[in-house]
């Protein structure tokens, strides 16, 4: 077992960020699960590119199928648990004191979310399935938010990090 390290104001802004950001997205997890219907919505219009501008160069890219368009509502679903499981874990980790593990279950629950919301949501629901000309559903503005403040948990978690072995 790792020996305890002191608390730091960086290390206790890492814990509670983590722990704030893993709250977040298991609440999102849960609400997904448990309200499984209203997001499906969401995924189905962006996919389906049905509230867009229906350019014809772009309207090629849609996904009409309801059994894919469910499938990749559920991969979003086990992806967010996940990350919340794994930011979970690392919050967990801080409260140990294992700050070395705490730093890395965060980075990869952080990844995580940045992947999915930032590749998944930005680039692909905003860009590929043009969800930015959708007035009704479009999600970029909640996707950034959420990308910016993983990217900011992210800098915190890794100031904690022990420069003097480098």
């Amino acid at each position: 077992m790792t020996t305890p390290t002191p608390r730091t104001a960086a290390t206790l802004a890492a814990t509670l960020l983590t722990a704030t950001v893993a709250l977040y997205i298991a609440l999102v997890a849960f609400g997904n699960i448990t309200d499984f219907g209203t997001n499906q919505q969401f995924v189905q219009h962006v996919l389906a590119m049905d509230t867009t501008f229906k350019d014809d160069d772009l309207m090629w890219r849609a996904v009409t199928s309801k059994g894919l368009q469910d499938a990749v509502y559920v991969v979003i679903i086990v992806w967010e648990t996940l990350a919340a499981l794994v930011l979970v874990y690392g919050t967990w980790l801080w409260v140990r004191r294992d700050d070395e593990r705490a730093r890395r279950f965060s980075t990869y629950g952080l990844l995580m979310l940045m992947v999915l919301f930032g590749a998944g949501f930005i680039a692909i629901g905003g860009e590929w399935f043009s969800m930015w000309q959708s007035k009704d559903w479009n999600g970029l503005e909640a996707a950034t938010r959420v990308f910016l403040l993983s990217g900011v948990v992210l800098v915190v978690v890794q100031l904690t990090a022990d420069r003097s072995a480098t």
